[in-house]
């Protein structure tokens, strides 16, 4: 009995490391008149954005170590560990560079979306502002609780998001002009209402503070985003299920594209227009409703940083960089919504680190390391097409020099070459 167990036991540890190294060997050889696994992979498109981000990113960060040496020699080795450890060094850190990748990942999935429809939404900024302008006003004017406001929130950006739309199907102006000019338009306008509002500044309570609004806690404590005991496991006020609300919203944007015929048209349209028109699909209506939903992306990112209680509206005469960084976040994850989550968090935690670089380096050092990494995030194609060609090559040799090292051989069961005809007919 014991013999029969260890005989069976010895037998199934042998058959599965012969499938184990079959899978192996199938990643580089051709098996059963199928290719290599490995040069199906590197066919899709999202295996080489991946790679080509990849290589955005590490270009950038030893660009960075590199200005670091130049800086500050005695302390780049140190500046560059600070950069790259102290969002998971401890959990508040790790909560600020969820908090801040909230908002990004909401203004990316804004650009991204309209890059995905053909469209550039540089508007992501005042799209932000006016979803913020109208949670604001909500939580702290009518009294609403937050998920009504983040709804507001949503309107805000979609009227915003809309105009370009409608300019651009209706009378073809340009939706980059027409969005960088709403930009400015959302801004003083925002700082306009909230200066004529003034329940809505610190300075109606008794502070002296009037360039700000007005904490939430004080005014409307419904109106923060609930923590379920986030706050409590991180030991931070930074955190809320503000984050998780938008991986869920980042998941939805994609089934939307990818697996809905709304999302088709959108694309389609996007891809081109005169041929989505000639198949019946409204290109007018699909331009205008783009720009919609991209500026309820954005609306959206706005509304999730000002409810969190921890950030107050400043009044300023400059846009906030949360906008135009949705750009590079999209960018960096080719568009793609489920990719733009993952950037969104790597621009975060660089950002995170950055600020713990100082009082060595200035903060706009990490600046200039997202800078050069955007900057090399507007190659991706050029990256995705370097990688594909190289690893086809090597996996051509690899298979080849296997090919010559392996005998011919009749019945192989589809481990060697096949036979040739003058084998079969001998």
């Amino acid at each position: 009995m014991k013999n029969n167990f260890w005989n069976g036991l010895g037998g199934w540890f042998k058959k599965t490391a012969q499938n184990i190294g079959r899978w192996f060997k199938s990643l580089f050889v051709s098996m059963d008149d199928k290719e290599p696994k490995l040069r199906t992979l590197i066919k899709k498109d999202s295996f080489i954005a991946v790679l080509s981000s990849l290589t955005s990113i590490l270009i950038g960060v030893l660009f960075g170590f590199v200005l670091l040496l130049i800086l500050n020699p005695g302390h780049a080795l140190g500046g560059l560990g600070a950069m790259l450890t102290t969002g998971l060094s401890n959990p508040v850190s790790f909560a600020n560079v969820l908090y801040s990748s909230t908002p990004l990942i909401m203004t990316g999935l804004a650009v991204g979306f309209a890059f995905r429809t053909g469209l550039f939404d540089i508007g992501a900024p005042g799209q932000y502002l006016m979803g913020a302008f109208f949670a604001l006003y909500g939580a702290i004017i009518l009294s609403l609780p937050w998920w009504v406001c983040l709804l507001l929130a949503m309107l805000g950006g979609a009227i915003m998001g809309a105009i370009p739309g409608i300019f651009k199907a209706l009378l073809n102006v340009n939706e980059v002009i027409t969005c960088i000019m709403f930009n400015w338009i959302g801004l003083f306008v925002v700082n306009l209402s909230i200066s004529n509002i003034p329940p809505m500044l610190q300075s109606y309570y008794g502070s002296v503070q009037a360039d700000r609004t007005v904490k939430l806690i004080t005014v409307n404590e419904s109106a923060l985003i609930p923590r379920w005991g986030l706050d409590t496991l991180f030991g931070s006020n930074y955190m809320n299920i503000g984050f998780i609300l938008a991986v869920l919203i980042a998941v939805v944007i994609f089934i939307l594209l990818n697996k809905t015929t709304f999302g088709y048209e959108l694309k389609a349209c996007g891809f081109n227009k005169n041929s989505a028109k000639y198949a019946g699909i409204n290109e007018k209506k699909s331009i205008i409703l783009s720009m919609i939903i991209a500026g309820a992306l954005a609306g959206i990112g706005g509304g999730f940083y000002y409810l969190s209680g921890v950030s107050q509206y400043q009044i300023a005469k400059v846009l906030q960089g949360v906008g135009f960084n949705g750009i590079p976040v999209a960018l960096l994850a080719s568009s793609n919504p489920i990719g733009i989550i993952f950037s969104a968090l790597f621009v975060s935690y660089i950002t995170v680190g950055g600020n713990a670089m100082q009082p060595e380096f200035a903060k706009e050092v990490i600046d200039i390391i997202i800078s050069v990494i955007i900057y090399l995030s507007a190659f991706s194609l050029l990256f995705r097409n370097i990688i594909k060609k190289k690893i086809a090559e090597r996996i051509e040799k690899k298979e080849l020099k296997y090919q010559l090292k392996t005998p011919t051989s009749v019945g192989d069961e589809g481990h060697g070459v096949l036979p040739s005809e003058q084998e079969k007919e001998g």
